[in-house]
């Protein structure tokens, strides 16, 4: 039988259970929160990024949640600095050229600011800068894709949570935990 694991990685930890970084610099990583054998992360999550993770014990499962091939949808709330224009949602929603090539267009739109966890530590705040949330679902997964869209655009992020991959989401599973599918 699969076994499936969903996971809200919190800010600051990697996406492995090992932390091969230099000498002396102790990282978080999931083996402090998942001690289940057997399970491997169907694709990453930077560190600076918060959010949905699956991990499974079924390397073909994996292998399709993390292909781009696939088209597995994964969508993410973007705290973003400055103000969206609708030109800026329109280049995201027929997708970018970033250096390693163009995008998939991007499902995306304007929302209220989510009710979410506090992030330990604080986004920054900036009094004379705005910032906003957008709602973005890809189905492609390349090195911080999403941060290097929108600051393609000129809409950097501050903060960035994968709220959902394919039919799995966040949804119930508070920062730090994990339940089975």
């Amino acid at each position: 039988m699969t076994r499936v694991i969903l996971f809200n990685k919190p800010f600051d930890v990697l996406s492995q259970f090992t932390d091969k970084g230099t000498e002396g610099t102790a990282r978080r990583t999931l083996s402090e929160f998942i001690t289940v054998p057997g399970v491997y992360p169907a694709g990453r999550l930077d560190r600076d990024s918060e959010g949905l993770m699956v991990l499974t014990d079924n390397g073909k499962l994996q292998a399709k949640i993390s292909n781009p091939k696939f088209r597995s949808p994964k969508t993410y709330l973007a705290q973003v600095e400055g103000t969206p224009t609708e030109g800026q949602l329109e280049q995201l929603r027929a997708g970018v050229v970033l250096k390693d090539g163009p995008t998939r267009p991007a499902q995306v739109e304007l929302i209220a600011p989510p009710d979410l966890w506090e992030r330990d530590p604080p986004v920054r705040y900036r009094k004379t800068v705005p910032d906003a949330w957008l709602r973005l679902t890809i189905t492609e997964g390349r090195n911080r894709q999403v941060r290097r869209m929108t600051a393609h655009v000129g809409l950097p992020c501050l903060r960035l949570v994968r709220w959902s991959v394919g039919e799995w989401s966040l949804d119930g599973i508070a920062p730090g935990t994990w339940r089975d599918a």
